[in-house]
């Protein structure tokens, strides 16, 4: 069973910087592009940044600059650097991950970040 758990969020003040954590299982980790959504309330899930088995990273407009992504394909991870946070950057932050015969979501988490 393919399991996605994020981990990372908290409240911080505008500014600063959250890194969170995708940790992946039931899946051979390396084969796949993984992405971080985020979803606001009262708003649609929207994409942030994802990066394939081969590095390449994409990154949504409004957060090119201040967050970096990065993948460990020993610990079965992905990483969500994210700096100079803004409060429209709050939102629930999911990763998922596509494979042969579904998609995947982790359960989420919470980034909250205070004006």
């Amino acid at each position: 069973e393919v399991q996605l758990v994020e981990s990372g969020g908290g409240l911080v003040q505008a500014g600063g910087s959250l890194r969170l954590s995708c940790t992946t299982s039931g899946v051979t980790f390396d084969d796949y592009a993984i992405a971080w959504f985020r979803q606001a309330p009262g708003k649609e899930r929207e994409g942030v940044s994802c990066i394939n088995s081969d590095d390449y990273t994409d990154y949504r407009n409004s957060v090119k600059g201040r967050f970096t992504i990065s993948r460990d394909n020993a610990k079965n991870s992905v990483g969500l650097q994210m700096n100079n946070l803004k409060p429209d950057d709050t939102a629930v932050y999911y990763c998922r991950i596509d494979v042969v015969g579904g998609t995947y979501w982790g359960q989420g988490t919470q980034v909250t970040v205070s004006s």
